[in-house]
């Protein structure tokens, strides 16, 4: 869909970037809805941006972020900027990508009790926002994804995260077989999901820092993937129903994770 030609002032992101004349960036990923623009506006990692509002989203934001001046659009100019059906509620920002994490960075002088997912092949924008969501819930210190497999962060997956993406590093790798090597170095126990597994995840016997890795709703975690893991372990299921969305298993396993360190404390 072609944009229509705008002729009001574009906004920046904070009133420092224009009074040091920086100027929003002409390419970036478009961020929206309100967790995530608000995330996004206060995470020092990311430069100024372009920040565009409803009249009504602008009155709203003059009130919880005043240091913030947004270009005014109507809803239809704002629409042409943002994929089809993007639930933007009303504000969106164009930012600079997040400069890239490597795992070594990551897992560098990590607490006792630090938690990493991994996710294998999940290609759902959706999925991947919302296990970071869970995750940013939980404190765990970042979501693994292969590069090649995963969505791009922008747009869905970043409304989905509702914020996260600007609190829980998304960290890409190239070899997560590799990945995983590097985490079991870095002392981290590596904890597969599989609905097959005879261990369930509140009995295995794992403490400390733990990976939790899980593979797509379909064909869930590869062959390699597999044999890199310390344990395999499912969720115990007592419904008519055994298989759960990846994300909600993200949910759980986080949960009961942080649940058994908590009582040991």
């Amino acid at each position: 869909m072609a944009k229509r030609k705008m002729t009001r002032r574009r906004g920046v992101t904070r009133d420092r970037a224009a009074s040091s004349g920086a100027k929003p960036p002409d390419s970036g990923e478009w961020i929206y809805g309100w967790h995530a623009v608000l995330a996004a506006l206060n995470n020092p990692r990311r430069g100024p941006g372009r920040l565009v509002a409803t009249a009504e989203a602008v009155r709203r934001i003059r009130t919880e972020v005043p240091a913030v001046t947004p270009e005014t659009l109507d809803r239809a100019e704002l629409d042409t900027l943002l994929p089809e059906s993007a639930v933007h509620q009303g504000i969106a920002l164009l930012a600079p990508a997040l400069a890239p994490i490597a795992i070594e960075d990551l897992v560098a002088e990590t607490e006792q009790n630090a938690i990493v997912v991994v996710l294998d092949k999940v290609t759902d924008p959706h999925n991947v926002g919302a296990v970071l969501r869970s995750a940013a819930v939980f404190g765990a210190i970042g979501v693994v994804v292969q590069d090649r497999s995963a969505p791009p962060a922008a747009g869905a997956l970043t409304k989905a995260a509702s914020g996260a993406l600007d609190m829980v590093p998304l960290v890409r790798v190239t070899n997560l077989a590799r990945a995983l090597d590097q985490l079991a170095n870095a002392g981290f126990w590596r904890i597969g999901f599989d609905g097959t597994a005879d261990s369930t995840l509140a009995t295995a016997p794992y403490e400390g820092r733990t990976a939790l890795i899980l593979g797509s709703e379909g064909d869930g975690m590869r062959r390699l993937t597999r044999e890199a893991c310390d344990l395999l372990v499912r969720i115990e299921a007592p419904g008519a129903l055994q298989t759960l969305n990846v994300s909600n298993a993200a949910a759980i396993a986080l949960y009961e994770t942080v649940r058994r360190v908590e009582t040991k404390e």
